[in-house]
Parts: C-alpha cells; sequence; structure tokens
C-alpha cells in the first residue's frame, strides 16, 4: 500500500494535517454561517472531502514518482557498474581467451579435425544445439550429428560434456579436497 512506504511519524502527521485542514475549513464555514445546522456541515464536509483526497493523492504521487526516479537512478548506475566490469573483465581476459583459442586450435590440429569439424567443435563448445548449428551453418542436423560423432572418435572422448571438461578443466580452479 501506498502509505506503507511512509515512516509512521511522517504517516501521524499527514494524518494530523489532513484532520486539520478538514476541521479548519468546518470551522470557518461556521464563523460565516454561525446558525448552520450540523446537515449543513455535513454537507460542507461532504463538499470539502474530494479537494483534501485529491490533494493528497498528488501528493502521495509526487512522492511516488521521486521515488521511482531515485529507484530508476539506482538501476542505471548498477547497469553502468555492471558493464564498465564486464568490459574490464574482457579486456584483461583478452590475451588469456586469445592464447586459449590458439591453444584449443592447436588440440583440433592434433585431432586432424577437418575445418568443419573445427567449425562444429566450436560451436558445440559454445553451447549451441545441433540444431542450431545446422542452422548456422546451413547444412542439414545430421549432417551436424555426423561431425559431431567423427569429432568424438577422433578425439576419443564421449561426448560434448567431455569435450568441454576437455577444456575447460584445467581453467577452473580445484574444489578444495577433490584432486
Amino acid at each position: 500500500m501506498i502509505g506503507d512506504s511512509l515512516d509512521p511519524r511522517t504517516r501521524r502527521i499527514a494524518l494530523v494535517a489532513i484532520v486539520g485542514g478538514v476541521a479548519l475549513m468546518l470551522l470557518l464555514e461556521w464563523i460565516e454561517e454561525p446558525h448552520i445546522s450540523a446537515l449543513g456541515l455535513l454537507l460542507e464536509l461532504v463538499d470539502i472531502l474530494p479537494v483534501v483526497l485529491t490533494s493528497v493523492g498528488v501528493v502521495l504521487l509526487f512522492q511516488i514518482t521521486g521515488r521511482q526516479r531515485e529507484e530508476n537512478a539506482k538501476v542505471i548506475r548498477d547497469l553502468e557498474l555492471a558493464r564498465a566490469q564486464g568490459q574490464r573483465w574482457r579486456t584483461e581476459a583478452r590475451g588469456y581467451l586469445n592464447g586459449l583459442g590458439q591453444a584449443i586450435e592447436a588440440q583440433f590440429s592434433r585431432w586432424n579435425l577437418t575445418e568443419a569439424e573445427r567449425e562444429v567443435a566450436l560451436l558445440l563448445l559454445k553451447g549451441l544445439s545441433l540444431k542450431e548449428i545446422a542452422t548456422v551453418r546451413a547444412v542439414s542436423e545430421r549432417t551436424v550429428r555426423e561431425q559431431a560423432r567423427a569429432i568424438y572418435s577422433k578425439s576419443g572422448l564421449t561426448g560434448r560434456a567431455s569435450l568441454s571438461a576437455f577444456f575447460l578443466e584445467d581453467l577452473l580452479a580445484p574444489i578444495e579436497g577433490v584432486e
């Protein structure tokens, strides 16, 4: 609820201000017309209430808008920070990634992979499905499946997971207690 975001003291002050403002308006009406009946004062209250409620609504909307503006600014700052960190990581890791790419290519050469098999192996390492690889390479899924089998056969590996593990195992920090 809107009022839940206000601290209790502010909520009490706002409530006192609203009630006080309405009471003051009714008092001024009674001073202007001292013989006004209770029904007349009630009708005045009904006449005043929409103005008071609208005023309160406008104040709350300004408050909500300000809070949302602050939250949006924080999200933008966090996003900019994340982008900067990502860019810094890519810059720092570029040399390592280039070296990894060269090491992967060298291993593919040791396995005597064809150019098509090399491309399929890289796409498998990137996590693409056989169907996605077929689409990217504009060949049939069956062709990709046969090329994947050839990769696993030439490398002596059992599948996609072991292919990924072959290249990633030494890159990742060891888990303590597991050798």
